[in-house]
């Protein structure tokens, strides 16, 4: 019996540190890369990089999955990630709005705020624009023209931060746009196109037409390289002072070393030449910031929203 009974323990023993070892093996399998936004703009192609890194590092397949869609909500992407396992092989790459705004809008898969930040690696040059023929320089002028004429807002989705401050500003500075709509993608062809009067969106999706655009303001509290003679929505009305980031995200639950996986990874990626490039030539800032403080810039932003949906329902 006494023989038996060691014969038991050293296999329950053998059996625990073959788990052990299993799950340290992450990652075994392929990795998703959830961008709840279509490719092509910044956290997209940083993403991107993130995910070719990690293949590289672990000798995985890893890949980005664009889920677009509901940019006022339901954020589809951000409820994908919120309904896999907890396990680090489906990542989030998300902005601002999802653990800010997501869990305050009735989408039952993000309330309570699933997630756990890993880091955030981008602030977006997010900028309010209009086309280069518009009768007026700044937002001043766009003040002054809004008492008398309609102008037509075009944004991602009305409830997602840079609309709210965007709309927010507009209250501050006494006027208030006609009508707004919400759209997948707002670049060149959107001002071109006449379907709207002013945009708000990342630079990097004007880029191509930046000489042919009036920037009007940007949003944040730091001005962006590429328009340095733009001031800030902070400067025009510091209440309004928040920045549009983005970060790596998983589920709450998921084993510390699988983040810290992640984590060693990204954070190389963002401190790479070919990301602090990507920095230099569209006007972003690549960084990265820890779990910790990102958890920090969470609960700042939140009240800071809180004070502009107050401001709104003035």
């Amino acid at each position: 019996m006494f023989k038996f009974t060691k014969s038991l323990t050293a296999i329950a023993l053998a059996m625990a540190a073959a788990t052990g070892m299993a799950q340290a093996e992450y990652p075994e399998k392929p990795v998703e890369f959830v961008v709840p936004w279509p490719p092509g703009d910044l956290e997209d192609v940083l993403t991107r990089m993130i995910a070719e890194d990690f293949s590289a590092a672990y000798g995985v397949p890893s890949a980005v999955v664009n889920k677009p869609g509901g940019g006022g909500g339901p954020f589809p992407g951000a409820i994908g990630v919120a309904t896999a396992p907890a396990d680090g092989y489906t990542i989030g790459s998300f902005i601002i709005a999802v653990p800010v705004v997501g869990p305050q809008i009735g989408i039952p898969e993000l309330n309570p705020d699933p997630f756990v930040p890993l880091g955030n690696f981008l602030t977006y040059p997010f900028v309010i624009a209009a086309s280069g023929d518009a009768p007026y320089e700044d937002m001043a002028g766009l003040a002054a023209h809004a008492a008398d004429n309609d102008v037509v807002l075009g944004h991602f989705g009305a409830p997602l931060v840079p609309t709210q401050v965007t709309m927010g500003l507009a209250k501050e500075m006494g006027f208030s746009y006609a009508s707004d709509a919400a759209f997948d993608a707002l670049d060149c062809n959107t001002l071109a196109s006449g379907d709207v009067d002013v945009i708000n969106t990342t630079l990097q999706l004007i880029l191509p037409c930046l000489d042919d655009v009036k920037v009007l303001a940007s949003i944040g509290a730091e001005r962006i390289s590429l328009t340095p003679d733009t001031p800030t929505v902070s400067e025009l009305a510091p209440n309004l002072d928040v920045a549009l980031w983005n970060g790596l995200f998983v589920r709450e639950g998921t084993p510390q070393d699988v983040q810290d996986k992640i984590i060693a990874v990204a954070e190389k990626t963002m401190m790479s030449e070919r990301a602090q490039k990507l920095a230099a030539e569209t006007g972003a800032l690549v960084y990265w910031q820890s779990a910790a403080d990102v958890a920090t810039q969470i609960e700042r932003d939140i009240k800071t929203m809180a004070g502009i949906e107050a401001l709104l329902s003035e």
